[in-house]
């Protein structure tokens, strides 16, 4: 009788784990109960057909923080109000230059819009493949879900490219009410442009520019994101401002031109002038100045 017992506990855990593994395969419908406990998501899709994991502390970011680029944040902000409120918006590219604020941008409006019901999904380029799957899955939610593909770029022939084109128009299924598309990129069209492509840029006999179909093909994604807005590289001066914020934030004791000197010396050997520049600085100059402190402690 015991073996028998023992049998029949092992085939309950086998039937378990299959069926476990088998919910992974097929997917898994988004909770409502998980977006009011969490704000943020990313997909998981290394097994199966993937699903929605909670990110129970994602890293604020305040959007006052973000210096040079008020105008963009501004109409980044401004769309976000509109989605919430169930007013017409866009699905929103935002490009330019390495470190000038344009995730940190994204991750600010989760902590400003929050308690607001706005959630955040992160969704991995590679895993673009499933992009319907994963919109699917978020459909009818009542929270207002913002899709986030940081860093975006496809190379030639890269997956994922024509699921995200057709996401954003040109698919019979259009995307949930409740989601809106927002990618990051340092490419202004998202695809790799070659000398070649203009070759086939053509006048015609009314003296009208038509694009050669491979340019045509790749301004096309760039073109299906309503709202493009541009982060510019900094000049020197408003590098200096976003390290002098940086720093009082800090409570560094290090100010005036003793900072500003340190700080350009910084940004001239990383060759890069950016938020992201200065916050790596202040970074650095707060870690240094403790260190002295804690030796000067023990002598």
């Amino acid at each position: 009788m015991s073996r028998l017992r023992r049998t029949l506990v092992r085939v309950e855990r086998v039937l378990a784990l299959a069926e476990r593994l088998l919910g992974e395969l097929a997917g898994e419908a988004a909770d409502p109960r998980a977006f009011a406990r969490y704000r943020a998501f990313r997909w998981d899709a290394r097994r199966g057909r993937g699903r929605l994991l909670p990110i129970p502390e994602p890293l604020p970011f305040e959007l006052g923080d973000l210096v040079g680029v008020e105008r963009g944040v501004s109409r980044l902000v401004r769309n976000t109000e509109q989605f919430l409120l169930g007013l017409p918006s866009h699905h929103v590219l935002l490009h330019g230059e390495r470190g000038t604020g344009k995730s940190s941008a994204v991750r600010g409006l989760l902590t400003r819009f929050g308690e607001s019901g706005l959630r955040l999904v992160e969704v991995h380029r590679d895993d673009l493949l499933r992009l319907p799957e994963v919109l699917d899955a978020l459909r009818g939610l009542p929270w207002r879900i913002l899709l986030f593909a940081d860093d975006l770029s496809f190379g030639e022939g890269e997956g994922g490219y024509r699921e995200l084109k057709a996401a954003l128009e040109g698919s019979l299924a259009a995307p949930p009410d409740n989601v809106r598309i927002v990618a990051t990129s340092n490419r202004r069209h998202l695809l790799p442009e070659r000398r070649s492509d203009n070759a086939a840029v053509r006048l015609d006999d009314d003296g009208e520019l038509h694009l050669g179909e491979a340019l045509e093909e790749k301004l096309a994604l760039a073109d299906r994101f309503g709202l493009v807005i541009a982060f510019y590289g900094f000049d020197q001066r408003t590098y200096l401002a976003i390290v002098e914020q940086y720093a009082k934030q800090a409570g560094l004791s290090l100010a005036g031109d003793a900072l500003r000197e340190q700080a350009l010396r910084f940004a001239l050997d990383r060759s890069s002038r950016s938020g992201r520049t200065a916050r790596q600085f202040v970074d650095d100059l707060a870690g240094r100045l403790a260190l002295e402190a804690r030796r000067g402690q023990r002598d």
